[in-house]
């Protein structure tokens, strides 16, 4: 799925409750914009049964009181298959999903810092990281660019 009908998606699925179809929409560019820095169009998350996105807790080695919750996106299902987590725990399952959704649920997600993208297949040592408060920043820039400010709402990322 390309980028474009990657946000038809996600408009698409949005609660149609005449606003949030034309939130998504809005921040539609900015999602685009980030999405075109990445090589693949869809990544694999480990997530419980329960459909919960796997955290991982990284802690600063100098300073280990200094900690950061991340969630990994890998390009491949061999990749994932190199993770301890998905190969020890039968209810962790990788699930494909597009890079787009991915920037736009780590939006919302408050339990998570950062996302780390492993773009190249078997490098699991080199990833691009997105921050959770560098992504709201980008899209709250989109928001204030939109022509219909004043009827989305103010939280929303």
């Amino acid at each position: 799925m390309n980028l474009d009908e990657q946000i038809q998606v996600l408009i698409d699925n949005a609660p149609q409750d005449g606003v949030m179809p034309r939130v998504v929409a809005a921040i539609a560019p900015a999602l685009q914009l980030l999405a075109k820095k990445f090589r693949h169009f869809q990544y694999y998350i480990l997530q419980n049964l329960d459909q919960d996105w796997v955290l991982t807790t990284l802690s600063n080695r100098a300073n280990p009181d200094v900690e950061k919750r991340v969630i990994y996106a890998f390009p491949t299902l061999k990749d994932v298959s190199a993770v301890s987590a998905a190969k020890l725990d039968p209810q962790v399952i990788a699930v494909p999903i597009p890079i787009t959704h991915i920037l736009f649920q780590l939006a919302a997600l408050e339990t998570v810092d950062s996302i780390v993208f492993f773009e190249t297949p078997g490098d699991l040592n080199t990833g691009v990281e997105v921050r959770r408060e560098d992504l709201q920043h980008v899209i709250q820039v989109q928001l204030k660019q939109n022509p219909f400010p004043n009827q989305i709402p103010h939280d929303i990322a």
